[in-house]
């Protein structure tokens, strides 16, 4: 059990298992979750550009040429959206894993000097 749990926290970095491990696994899995939606924002944006760029190279329909504008515009908004989001998301994950980490500490502490105070 205890080489299991050393295998799954070898990428975190926190160094003896915590005693909050669940809530340090969710943190990990919203970091994962936030880039997740940051690539999905940059994909998007490219999608819109890539329509953007193709209505506004047909030549027989330049009645439609606005629509690429648009998309284009749409485009910059949607990157700087998912941008904005991913690193406001990111500053709070940091503020939780600091708040976590120092709970994590002083946990420890208080063991150790539990058990300093026992002996």
């Amino acid at each position: 059990m205890k080489n299991e749990a050393k295998k799954l926290f070898r990428f975190l970095r926190t160094k003896p298992v915590p005693a909050n491990t669940n809530e340090i696994l969710a943190l990990e899995r919203t970091k994962l979750a936030n880039e997740r939606t940051l690539l999905s924002y940059i994909r998007s944006s490219l999608y819109l550009l890539l329509g953007g760029i193709g209505i506004l190279q047909l030549k027989d329909f330049e009645s439609i040429q606005w629509i690429g504008y648009v998309a284009l515009a749409v485009c910059v908004i949607f990157l700087a959206i998912g941008i904005f989001r991913y690193v406001l998301l990111s500053r709070r994950l940091y503020k939780w894993n600091r708040i976590l980490f120092v709970d994590t500490i002083s946990e420890k502490v208080e063991k150790q000097a539990d058990s300093e105070k026992n002996s």
